[in-house]
């Protein structure tokens, strides 16, 4: 190869290498939104069913970092940056895990906080609290009942008339929308939202 050659090369290079360097720098701004993880296996549908927690790897194949370190490890999402937390469509919030129905959106309301925030579980079997010491103050964790995953925590500055905000990660969740609640095994909540909608 020529020396002109050589130097055309090695210039492309350093541009290749730089336009690598914007890139990261961009997607690791406060601004910018978190890059999306690809889905992964399919999620469970339907509520009741018989439901066994899967190991640890196997939730490692099932769900996305994001979703393992919340659900599993007590992870925090940013606020502002989750998939749900402007979401005002109506439908219903179900265990990213095991499926098992969390919150609806007739519920859910704008806290200001960044995260999806709900007055009340739609079920409130599935939803259990545990006292959670990890900052100064004691908090009230949420964890879903069947799945033990880590929802988020509740805090009594709520709305009426329960009082109460669950303030909930988005990827402890997966979003039903209320058109698809039938074909996702979830009919039995169809009711809800054909009332709310002829009480408009």
């Amino acid at each position: 190869m020529s020396r002109w050659g050589s130097r055309t090369f090695s210039v492309l290079g350093g541009l290749a290498a730089l336009g690598g360097l914007a890139f990261a720098l961009i997607a690791a701004s406060p601004g910018a939104p978190p890059p999306e993880e690809p889905a992964k296996k399919t999620r469970p549908k339907g509520w009741p069913v018989k439901f066994e927690k899967p190991t640890d790897a196997e939730l490692k194949q099932t769900l996305t970092q994001t979703q393992y370190q919340v659900t599993q490890h007590e992870a925090t999402e940013p606020p502002f940056r989750n998939e749900y937390w402007d979401n005002k469509k109506p439908g219903i919030y179900v265990d990213v895990v095991s499926g098992e129905p969390l919150f609806s959106s007739l519920d859910k309301y704008d806290s200001g906080t960044g995260w999806p925030s709900f007055s009340r579980p739609l079920e409130k079997d599935n939803v259990k609290t545990k006292t959670d010491h990890k900052l100064i103050m004691p908090r009230s964790e949420v964890r879903s009942t069947h799945a033990d995953s880590h929802l988020g925590h509740v805090f009594d500055d709520g709305p009426n008339p329960t009082g109460l905000r669950y303030c909930m990660n988005s990827a402890s969740m997966r979003f039903i929308p209320a058109e698809k609640l039938e074909e996702e095994g979830y009919g039995q909540y169809k009711h809800l939202f054909e009332k709310a909608a002829k009480g408009r």
